[in-house]
């Protein structure tokens, strides 16, 4: 007996079909969305929201790193 009546059997079969279906580059993206909705639906019933501070740091680091890899660098010349 494994997760609430889910054996393990079951539970290797639903991943090797979502691997199969959505492929290997594309589930774990699958996971972490699935991830964020479960946690959103979670916060929304309790009404916390602590965890609403994360996306904004992500999207923060993203814009620096994609700022920084967009200047380009001033070519170096030795004599």
């Amino acid at each position: 007996m494994g997760l609430n009546g889910i054996g393990m059997t079951e539970l290797i079969i639903v991943l090797v079909i979502a691997l199969i279906v959505l492929g290997p580059k594309r589930l774990p993206e699958a996971g972490r969305s699935l991830g964020r909705g479960m946690r959103e639906f979670k916060d929304s019933l309790s009404g916390g929201s602590k965890h609403d501070d994360d996306d904004d740091a992500f999207t923060e680091i993203g814009a620096v790193k994609s700022t920084k890899a967009a200047e380009p660098s001033a070519p170096t010349t030795t004599n």
